[in-house]
């Protein structure tokens, strides 16, 4: 049996967690000086219910540590895996990945590696081609390929709540999230790792209009058509994230109806509340 691996930066939701059989290992989010464990000893509402009150809190995120992986792997062994697939965010935007490595010389059985060289649900999307692949009866090398593969397939367009905190992060080194937002509402895309302004338009609508146009627009992976996911940070997108999904929802080109998932703390920490978008393959 070939157990399956992914960090909580992936934002993977609970439904494809429990699909897959995949242990999540948790990012450090710390937070006006105080550590909490993603997903663990910190919910998304309790993490966005500190900008409450106009207070704008100090946050950063950390890398799990290579004893938080020995665990999981062997939480995998004792489901029965005699091969574990890890799949994690990408290693130039985090040590995520070399705690992995360090873990993985002491595991129990052998560990296969992949960067999925993008971040967020795209992430959960390497990891549900895996899944699939392996479903299907391919190899742990033939599904670790496909995985790696998977983010040059991905598209992802969203608006970010805070664009300082997305501009000074350095994940947006150069793509001027500032000064768009100064224009008016910037409509955001990546591809693998790599961010940039797609659009500045007035209203929210727009914004919808502009993601929903990008997704349909994605040249689909599988002849089934095209899978989307639909991310929300908290109530004060939850609208924006609403009128995205009614956007799509029903439209030919779409192989399924999309998957919602929360847009949780490792990546809130770089967008801030009021944050939505999606992923499309």
């Amino acid at each position: 049996m070939i157990g399956l691996c992914v960090d909580s930066n992936s934002q993977l939701p609970q439904s494809l967690a429990q699909r897959f059989g995949v242990v999540v290992v948790p990012l450090t989010v710390t937070i006006d000086g105080v550590d909490r464990l993603e997903g663990v000893d910190i919910t998304d509402a309790e993490f966005y219910a500190a900008w409450n009150d106009g207070h704008t809190p100090s946050v950063s995120t950390s890398q799990p540590s290579p004893g938080q992986f020995v665990a999981a792997y062997q939480q995998l062994v004792d489901n029965g895996a005699t091969e574990i697939l890890s799949i994690h965010v990408a290693d130039a935007m985090s040590g995520t990945l070399n705690s992995a490595r360090i873990a993985a010389q002491s595991a129990a059985v052998p560990v296969t590696l992949v960067d999925s060289m993008t971040a967020s649900f795209g992430i959960s999307c390497c990891v549900w081609a895996a899944a699939d692949a392996l479903e299907a009866g391919a190899s742990i090398d033939e599904a670790a390929e496909i995985a790696g593969a998977r983010s040059s397939t991905l598209g992802s367009s969203f608006i970010v709540g805070v664009p300082q905190l997305t501009e000074r992060s350095g994940r947006a080194a150069g793509a001027g999230v500032e000064a768009a937002a100064s224009e008016g509402i910037p409509v955001l895309s990546m591809a693998g790792s790599d961010i940039a302004v797609l659009d500045t338009v007035t209203t929210i609508d727009a914004a919808v209009t502009a993601m929903a146009d990008y997704a349909i627009g994605w040249p689909p992976s599988s002849p089934d058509g095209l899978r989307v996911a639909i991310g929300t940070s908290d109530v004060s997108s939850g609208a924006v994230s609403a009128a995205l999904t009614d956007a799509l929802r029903g439209n030919p080109v779409l192989a399924e109806a999309p998957v919602q998932y929360t847009i949780g703390p490792s990546i809130g920490a770089h967008t801030g509340p009021g944050t939505a978008g999606l992923f499309v393959f």
